[in-house]
């Protein structure tokens, strides 16, 4: 009997489960099936969202629960190649490894779950290694859900990744320059591969682009918009009319506009590559992801681009008992093949970044046979002491006895009492504790939900720290002196101000700006902030808005914030 195992490829709008026994050379294919998510998923809603649509792909399908290897789209994760010298011991060297994540991820590395994989050597002699990371709240939310849905996560991946390991494991590849384009709902994750070299990008250009611009042009509604794009949408070809019907003719335009522009972020990733990191020239193109079944998609990008285009066919690598019934959906099931090659052991990049809470499980697991042995031990050892005692007792006369029974039985209902009562007032007390934890949960999410409502969606928090400090008491305003108690000193008290710093691109907060007349960053979110009714009167400051990274491609906004005690709605 094979080895199965499940995959699930979570995107952003979309997941998709697939099934495949992993015990022979190659891996194959025996179900699968998709489902389109209702909303975007984060830490706050993964169980909401996915659980749904895991339970009813496997009900359509009749899979059974089982260990899954999970891929998260690239825009959740940081991913990146460094060169990193190989002196002394593996102890140095993971040393230095550390430190360059350390360096190179913009967030705390406590915050993350991090891996990384030696790929080769460079051409100065270090080691060219792969870094990925991503957050451990949203990979332990999304490993959470999955357990809720019934599945046991063994691996978690980044869609990109295994995406590069279906590409190398196609007995094609000669390790010449390729790009892998995969081309999704919200992003388009580029990926070069080069022999060892990676290279990895993602693009916000993508099928939701051109169903905003679709409702844009023809000036309907987002669902209209899509429904068109699903049904009708095609890549026009450049001609100056190439459709009777005028709607059509427009959305194919858009279409194009849309994928030129995505062309162009394509050109600039290479030369990039090839400027910076002293790759090849691409000599193959592979197209994947949902918006990639788009019609004459294929022949544009090969007419602008001037180089060899295909589809990733995960049936080159894996097989399928029915090969022709996976039609058109092969553009679904790549991220899913790399993961059956990664849980077979036959991938290039292993990196695994499983959540703490699912180590520490199996460890616990692990350990529990050790401790029936224990228990067992223990038993033994007390029927022998028993006997023992029962031997010793028969020799007692009949009053011994009687009067020796009492009192053990006195003693014990003594001491079954006195633990009761432990019992209960341990438990009395982990109660409280507990209550105490749920209710400074629920206060943080609820203040955090506030913040995230206030920036864009695609604006992060790079920083939250309370402090308490002393305040002034405000004076009435009919007093021509500050309050002060009987010293002579000005009366203060004590508050708590949250210092809460976020960034995003600087384009996205210019372009916010001028669909605000202008407004700053600063001011269109306090302005979103102070509806949200969590915080007290003049509590909200935004007293810095510096550029951060390369280039001052980083908008940062400093908020200083003090909260309101009672809840709000």
């Amino acid at each position: 009997m094979g080895k199965k195992i499940l995959t699930l490829n979570i995107g952003a709008a979309g997941i998709v489960l697939a099934e495949y026994d992993i015990g022979a050379k190659t891996p194959a294919l025996l179900k699968y099936g998709s489902a389109a998510l209702p909303a975007d998923i984060d830490a706050g809603n993964a169980d909401m969202i996915l659980v749904p649509a895991i339970q009813g792909i496997m009900r359509e399908k009749g899979m059974k629960p089982g260990k899954v290897a999970v891929s998260v789209s690239g825009q959740m994760a940081f991913l990146r190649t460094v060169a990193i010298p190989m002196v002394g011991d593996s102890e140095k060297f993971a040393s230095l490894v550390r430190g360059d994540i350390e360096q190179n991820i913009p967030f705390p590395i406590d915050d993350m779950v991090c891996g990384h994989q030696v790929l080769g050597d460079t051409e100065n002699g270090d080691k060219s290694v792969l870094i990925m990371a991503t957050k451990v709240e949203q990979v332990e939310s999304i490993a959470a859900a999955v357990k809720m849905a019934g599945l046991e996560p063994e691996i978690i991946s980044v869609a990109p990744v295994s995406l590069v390991n279906l590409v190398k494991a196609n007995p094609a590849y000669s390790g010449e320059c390729s790009v892998i384009v995969d081309i999704g709902s919200k992003t388009t994750s580029l990926s070069i591969i080069e022999g060892e070299k990676l290279y990895n990008r993602a693009i916000p250009v993508a099928g939701r682009t051109i169903t905003k611009e679709i409702a844009q042009n023809l000036g309907c509604t987002f669902e209209e918009a899509e429904s068109y794009k699903l049904t009708s949408a095609y890549v026009s070809m450049g001609g100056v009319t190439e459709d009777e019907d005028e709607t059509l003719d427009r959305i194919s335009k858009v279409c194009r506009s849309v994928m030129t522009r995505l062309q162009t972020e394509i050109n600039r990733s290479i030369n990039f590559y090839r400027s910076q990191q002293g790759g090849g020239t691409p000599v193959k193109f592979y197209l994947t992801g949902g918006t990639a079944l788009l019609p004459q998609i294929g022949e544009f990008f090969q007419d602008a681009l001037g180089v060899e285009v295909e589809f990733l066919n995960p049936l080159d690598v894996i097989s399928s008992a029915d090969p022709e019934s996976v039609g058109s959906d092969v553009v679904l099931l790549g991220a899913t093949a790399g993961l059956a090659l990664q849980a077979s052991g036959s991938a290039d990049i292993s990196v695994n970044l499983i959540p703490p809470s699912i180590v520490e499980a199996k460890k616990e697991a692990a350990r529990i046979p050790f401790v029936l042995a224990g228990a067992v031990a223990f038993v033994v050892a007390s029927a022998a002491w028993f006997v023992a005692q029962r031997a010793e007792l028969a020799a007692l006369t009949e009053e011994s006895e009687r009067l020796s029974q009492e009192a053990d039985m006195l003693t014990g209902n003594e001491r079954f009492n006195t633990e009761s009562v432990q019992l209960f007032n341990a438990e009395k007390e982990a109660a409280g504790k507990f209550a105490k934890r749920i209710e400074r949960r629920d206060k943080c999410l609820m203040r955090l939900d506030a913040v995230r409502k206030a920036i864009e969606p695609d604006m992060w928090i790079s920083k939250w720290e309370e402090k308490t400090v002393e305040v002034a008491v405000p004076q009435p305003q009919n007093s021509t002196r500050h309050r002060r108690n009987r010293s002579g000193e000005e009366e203060k008290k004590k508050i708590t101000l949250t210092e809460v710093v976020v960034r995003g691109w600087k384009d996205r907060t210019e372009a916010l700006s001028k669909e605000n007349n202008g407004d700053t960053i600063q001011k269109i979110i306090r302005d979103r902030l102070k509806k949200t009714l969590a915080f007290t009167e003049d509590g909200i400051e935004t007293p810095e808005a510096p550029t951060r990274g390369r280039g001052g491609s980083l908008q940062e906004v400093v908020l200083k914030l003090q909260f309101k005690e009672s809840e709000w709605k």
